[in-house]
């Protein structure tokens, strides 16, 4: 038996390469996290205030709006602490907590795209089915889906990250605690957990991707076969506002996790594209492209 004098807090180092623009970076990203705090809070406050916006598709598009909230201030406001000048100390169970939430809002906007997608696939295709199919009991399940999955996802993840033995050194190579950088300092081999999350987050973003894909071959299928010009532009409109937003966040979530060896700058990149920037441009993409938000 070996013994082990347990870290109970760990140091985030921050933003790799970034020495000196703390300042700069400060200024940047309280107005992008300000801007995605206020833009999300405004949806769903038409949603919910707008009787005609409870139909399905703004029904996910109201959750949509809580998961950017609960994602973007999982790291957003630890990393704005730390660029202000005060500790960048986090205990391990505070770590932990963070790493199960952001992984458990990833994998659940994940999920909701695709269902996303699922909806926008029944509007085109079935529309004189569309309140049938997708009916109130129908909505309530797949959010509620989407939400347990998320959970048993980040479940697995965060046990496999913190059941290993943290023993020294301390300081996270990181501005959050994601598993790539907590893993680096476990005092046992944590290859096997490695493997493991970097297959499940990236093999589980390329299949909702791959079913999104299909669902939007569909629809491009179906809206080419609409006759009038005006019918496919409308058609296209909703569905170019969901197909934007789902590449600006899956691209980065691949593009991280099926590498073998990320460089840390460009993953810190990447993943602040994914934390704030996204959660930024949502309510952009679905308000300035879409009649009925912008009336409500």
């Amino acid at each position: 038996m070996t013994n082990y004098t347990m870290v109970t807090e760990f140091t985030l180092l921050g933003i790799p390469e970034t020495a000196g623009l703390e300042k700069v970076l400060l200024f940047l990203f309280s107005a992008l996290y300000a801007c995605a705090l206020l833009g999300n809070f405004l949806i769903l406050t038409a949603i919910i205030s707008s009787q005609r916006l409870h139909t399905p598709m703004y029904f996910f598009l109201g959750n949509l709006s809580i998961f950017d909230l609960g994602f973007c201030s999982t790291t957003a406001p630890k990393m704005l602490s730390y660029l202000s000048g005060q500790g960048r100390g986090i205990s391990f169970h505070g770590c932990v907590v963070q790493h199960f939430f952001y992984h458990c809002l990833g994998c659940t906007l994940c999920f909701l795209y695709t269902v996303m997608a699922y909806d926008r696939f029944v509007a085109i295709c079935y529309p004189l089915r569309y309140t049938v199919i997708m009916n109130h009991r129908v909505c309530c399940v797949l959010a509620t889906g989407t939400w347990m999955s998320g959970c048993v996802h980040a479940i697995i993840l965060t046990s496999l990250t913190f059941q290993l033995p943290y023993c020294g050194p301390s300081e996270v190579n990181y501005y959050f605690c994601d598993m790539p950088a907590v893993l680096l300092l476990a005092c046992e081999d944590s290859s096997l957990a490695q493997r493991v999350g970097f297959t499940n987050v990236g093999l589980l973003s390329l299949i909702c991707f791959f079913l999104i894909l299909v669902s939007y071959t569909r629809i491009g299928i179906s809206i080419s076969k609409i006759r009038s010009t005006e019918g496919r532009q409308r058609a296209f409109s909703t569905c170019s506002a969901h197909l934007t937003a789902i590449i600006c966040a899956y691209g980065p979530v691949i593009i991280i996790y099926l590498q073998p060896n990320p460089s840390p700058l460009l993953g810190a990149i990447i993943q602040i594209l994914n934390n704030l920037v996204t959660p930024t441009l949502n309510p952009l993409i679905y308000s300035l492209r879409n009649k009925d938000v912008k009336s409500a």
